[in-house]
């Protein structure tokens, strides 16, 4: 590494080089956060999940301890589970142990979990931590969700009921359109009175948002600079990773937040496995990530317009984050 750049090293997938050829060329300049995540992001990441600015987690994982018997009972009792960004595997363990551990549960029925994530090491991390668990079968798919789905519904039997999780609140990574294009894509592929498990962080006050997505420590904002990296080793890049900011914003009228990367000074960069040769002014930015917070009315109403009808919820006791399981109607 010379001056800042890293060489390309290592072959980008097909849908990053699409998405950065198109996102990047956007005003404002923008990537999916789908390209925030490889191997050195996925550790950043799960380290950030136990900061304590970040909550999500922690409130999750409590829910998941306390609720997985009633969970899997609302889902339908499902004999596969299939998890979209699956991280470490950790979640899907609780939601099991606790199934497991209630009488007459039906967590005892799951017999399969297909893990879909774009990440190689999260997949791994993930299957380690779940083939523990006995009787179990655990497959991988390293796909971004749309195709990971397609190809787990085109594998499964007639009688596999399948319950779908959406957890950690990666569903407000999507814009409007984009979550009700996803949700719509998980109802076509599953089966009428299969599960959905979705996780959502509710809206909470400013100040506990900023620290959660720029926390003293600097973890977010390294894991946020960290795609300048991916992009320089994947696409052979020249970004000056010293060059850009991290930056937090709170958008009060979409209720999201947006997460940055903002150009110190006027620089030119090369991105040349995309084709691509860009002119940053100073402080333009590269919108990198949103984090929209919900109310629980409009999340249920959300699953209603893409076909499933809300069943159970839960919010923890400090009224921060939610888990809600719908069935496909």
């Amino acid at each position: 590494m010379i001056g800042g750049l890293q060489a390309c090293t290592t072959v980008a997938p097909s849908w990053l080089v699409e998405d950065v050829r198109h996102y990047l060329t956007q005003t404002p300049r923008q990537l999916p956060a789908r390209a925030l995540y490889d191997d050195l992001s996925s550790a950043l990441f799960d380290a950030i999940c136990w900061l304590p600015w970040y909550p999500v987690t922690r409130a999750e994982c409590r829910l998941l301890d306390t609720h997985g018997g009633a969970i899997l009972d609302a889902a339908g009792g499902p004999n596969r589970l299939v998890e979209l960004g699956c991280g470490n595997g950790d979640k899907l363990r609780r939601l099991l142990n606790a199934g497991r551990a209630t009488p007459c549960a039906p967590g005892r029925w799951v017999a399969q979990i297909d893990l879909i994530d774009v990440s190689a090491s999260a997949l791994a991390a993930g299957q380690a931590t779940l083939t523990t668990l006995s009787g179990l079968r655990v497959d991988t798919h390293r796909h971004p969700y749309e195709e990971g789905l397609l190809e787990v519904s085109e594998a499964r039997s007639d009688v596999d009921r399948l319950c779908v999780a959406f957890l950690g609140s990666s569903i407000g990574n999507f814009d409007p359109p984009g979550m009700r294009a996803l949700l719509d894509t998980i109802r076509r592929a599953v089966r009428p009175l299969d599960g959905l498990l979705l996780g959502v962080d509710l809206v909470k006050p400013l100040p506990e948002l900023m620290a959660a997505y720029d926390d003293p420590p600097g973890l977010t904002a390294a894991f946020n600079k960290n795609l300048l990296v991916r992009l320089n080793r994947e696409l052979g890049a020249t970004f000056d990773i010293g060059g850009f900011a991290h930056r937090a914003v709170w958008n009060v009228v979409e209720s999201r937040m947006e997460i940055h990367l903002v150009s110190f000074r006027r620089q030119r960069v090369e991105v040349p496995g995309a084709d691509l040769s860009i002119e940053f002014r100073a402080g333009e930015y590269i919108w990198t990530e949103s984090s929209y917070k919900f109310r629980v009315d409009d999340v249920e109403r959300r699953l209603q317009e893409s076909g499933f009808e809300p069943v159970r919820r839960w919010i923890n006791d400090e009224g921060q984050f939610l888990l809600v399981v719908a069935l496909a109607q």
